[in-house]
């Protein structure tokens, strides 16, 4: 099976010109075959015809001397048989040889018929005519050896190369069709999809580079109605994120509004009122972060540093959040020399672990490890918290999502962590995967390449 689009091209156009020329030139044998039937048969037979009366009118010594000097000698080769089978030939055939003359048909021209030999039904190859001399009836036989007039010729050929072009015009035109009607489709899609209509299906199921086009452009479109459904989830996610604290800062501030309240009671107030301004704060900056990572506009800033190094330090920064609650680190982690990004990859550390403090028990242990290979380093953060159900687990790496839902005052975040966290691993060609049970702990597996990542 032909599945190259350019294959198909050139056999069609081979295929066209091909059938277009034979069509062409039945087409015009069949307008032209009276013409054809004139130009050859008819000459042929006035030639024949004057070859008779001068025999007829002349002495058969000044007629055989008159017919070999005659000029048309040169276009027509003249065979004269007796009742014995022998002959008398006038003029030469240039090498060719001349067509076979049957004892039968010296009979019946010498009977009184005029005998045609026409195997194509236009040109006549051999014309037999009785002639009558001073030694009685003989056959006299007339085969052309040069071709029609030229003026005829290029009337034929002219008309012959016009028909062949209009059919094998048709015959492309016809074919093209063919080819473009999956193009047309895929337009008439486009123009849906741009009018924010993604249920479209193209339905081609040709192979090649038109199939696969087709498979690229459904394909697409699925990914677009994908990124349109997250495109008004994100929107909406924000609607709610964005209103629940500005509800908090608005109330509250009605509240400061009341000239008999209690000194304790306002300065609550505003510890909320600041607490839920600094959670719309961060969660702006983490939406910018997530913005400028996603569009590649932030570009690695790559240095070589000990990974190891780098976990301690994070969580010595963070002493204040495990230390409150009597968290301990098991860490088992090997020396390990990396380029990244390191601030990035701060943040990543952060983020995790903050999220293993935050969902862990009081007087728990969190344990951190770091296992290398030839190409890749392995780092393992388990906590023995809450744990994420299996189907939370499947979106755990969204925006805005949150896993424990019914604990979401509880533990305060805009669920935007998480996102950043895998935005920047896959900036760094690494891999993250989450392991968890409900109630018996969860592990976050990040795993980077040793090697320079390619911006």
């Amino acid at each position: 099976m032909i599945r190259s689009l350019y294959t198909r091209v050139v056999l069609i156009f081979i295929v066209s010109v091909i059938g277009g020329t034979i069509i062409a030139f039945f087409l015009s044998t069949w307008l032209f075959k009276e013409q054809l039937n004139e130009n050859l048969q008819i000459p042929l037979l006035h030639f024949g015809q004057d070859i008779v009366r001068i025999y007829e009118i002349l002495p058969l010594r000044e007629a055989d001397t008159f017919v070999s000097g005659m000029d048309q000698l040169k276009s027509y080769y003249i065979r004269i048989y007796g009742d014995t089978g022998q002959f008398q030939s006038y003029g030469t055939l240039n090498g060719d040889e001349p067509v076979t003359v049957t004892m039968e048909q010296v009979k019946k021209v010498m009977a009184g018929e005029v005998v045609q030999v026409n195997p194509n039904g236009i040109a006549t190859t051999l014309l037999g005519l009785p002639l009558t001399t001073e030694m009685g009836i003989n056959a006299m036989f007339i085969e052309p050896i040069a071709p029609p007039s030229s003026s005829f010729i290029k009337k034929w050929i002219l008309n012959f190369t016009t028909y062949s072009l209009i059919a094998g015009s048709l015959l492309v035109l016809a074919a093209a069709l063919f080819l473009v009607r999956p193009i047309k489709k895929m337009t008439k899609a486009t123009r849906h999809i741009a009018g924010g209509d993604f249920n479209v299906k193209l339905d081609i199921k040709q192979k090649g580079e038109l199939g696969t086009l087709a498979r690229s452009f459904e394909e697409m479109t699925h990914e677009l109605q994908q990124l349109e459904q997250m495109r008004r989830e994100f929107v909406s996610n924000v609607s709610h994120e964005v209103q629940s604290p500005l509800t908090s800062i608005s109330g509250y501030a009605l509240a400061l509004k009341q000239k008999d309240i209690e000194d304790n009671e306002r300065n609550r107030y505003l510890d909320i009122i600041i607490a839920e301004a600094d959670r719309m704060s961060k969660m702006s900056d983490s939406l910018l972060k997530l913005s400028l990572l996603e569009s590649h506009s932030q570009q690695l800033q790559l240095v070589t540093f000990s990974l190891d190094e780098q976990i301690r330090r994070v969580i010595v920064a963070i002493q204040p959040q495990w230390s409150a609650r009597n968290i301990r680190f098991d860490l088992d982690l090997e020396a390990v020399s990396l380029m990244a990004d390191y601030e990035q990859l701060n943040q990543v550390w952060t983020n995790i672990l903050g999220n293993s403090i935050k969902f862990s028990m009081n007087n728990s242990v969190i344990k951190v490890s770091i296992k290398k290979n030839t190409k890749n380093v392995k780092i393992q953060i388990s906590d023995t918290g809450i744990g994420i159900s299996l189907e939370d687990q499947k979106r755990i790496f969204e925006r805005f999502f949150k896993a424990d839902r019914s604990h979401s005052r509880k533990y305060a975040g805009s669920g935007m962590g998480l996102a950043i966290v895998k935005k920047i691993v896959t900036l760094h060609q690494g891999d993250i995967r989450v392991e968890s049970q409900p109630g018996r702990g969860t592990t976050f597996i990040v795993t980077l390449s040793i090697t320079t990542p390619t911006e």
